[in-house]
This record gives structure tokens, C-alpha cells and sequence, in this order.
């Protein structure tokens, strides 16, 4: 009897160990599908950003870059890091502040031509914003634009 008890309370435990740990599989399969990288053009230039996967691509939007088809829903603009240039394609309605020679982030993907296919861009929100990697990649470009990495999230 006392040995059918210790068997019962060992299946239970076994029980509860895989159910924890098929538990904590699914939470880390959760967070690496939604992880999203962060690279500047010249990385993305480099070979630094994956192919066929999301991430985000960043810089200063460059001036007399910005086209835009289909009545305006369709924008074709460049990214820029100071050092190198990628062609960024957006298909939606582009955030207020969205100018040349300002800040942006566009997550998306990378095509097979080279072009980056945006499926959102994000602006700064005022004239001292800019993502601590972009505005550091400016930085080493030698960019001369003022800029103020974030710390901790938007500014106030």
C-alpha cells in the first residue's frame, strides 16, 4: 500500500514537471517569434540583418527621397545612416510627423532585390527623440543633424 502511495505522488510529480515545462516551451516560443531586431542601413548593407525574418530598420529619412503612388497610399523613400542608403516601400498612411530629414523606424522585411518593405513606420514624436542604436549609427556616420538618444522609452 505504502508503495502504490510513493508511486501515485511520484507520477503526480512527473506529471506537474512536464506540464511546467511544456508551459515555459510555449512562453519562450511566444517571446522569439515576436522578437524584433533593430539595424541601421549599413548593417543591412553589411549582411548583419536576417533574411526573410521582421526587424527593424532606422536612420534619417533622405531629403528629395520621398515618392508617393497610388494616390498616396503607396510612399517609396530612403533610409539613410550617414554612410549608406536603403530604399524603404510602405503601403498605408504615414504618421504626422513622417518629413525628410527627420528620424523614422520602419519594421519590415528585406526583398529579395534589396528594398526594405515596411509593414509600419514609426516618426519621432519631437525634435530630440531618436532610438539610442540609430541615433549612435548617426553618430559614428558623422552625421551633423542634432540628436539625442532615448533613455528608457519616449520622452515626456
Amino acid at each position: 500500500m505504502a508503495l502504490k502511495s510513493r508511486y501515485r505522488r511520484l507520477m503526480w510529480i512527473a506529471a506537474g514537471l512536464a506540464a511546467l515545462g511544456l508551459a515555459a516551451t510555449l512562453v519562450l516560443n511566444a517571446f522569439q517569434s515576436n522578437l524584433v531586431f533593430f539595424f541601421t542601413p549599413t548593417q543591412v548593407a553589411n549582411g548583419e540583418a536576417p533574411t526573410g525574418k521582421q526587424f527593424r530598420i532606422g536612420g534619417l529619412v533622405e531629403e528629395g527621397s520621398v515618392q508617393r503612388e497610388g494616390g498616396g497610399t503607396t510612399v517609396n523613400f530612403r533610409v539613410t545612416d550617414g554612410a549608406k542608403t536603403m530604399a524603404v516601400s510602405y503601403v498605408g498612411i504615414l504618421p504626422d510627423l513622417f518629413k525628410e530629414g527627420k528620424g523614422v523606424v520602419a519594421q519590415g522585411s528585406l526583398l529579395a532585390d534589396g528594398q526594405f518593405k515596411a509593414s509600419n513606420v514609426l516618426a519621432k514624436h519631437d525634435e530630440n527623440y531618436m532610438p539610442p542604436e540609430a541615433a549612435e549609427a548617426l553618430k559614428q556616420a558623422g552625421t551633423t543633424t542634432l540628436v539625442t538618444p532615448a533613455k528608457g522609452g519616449a520622452k515626456p
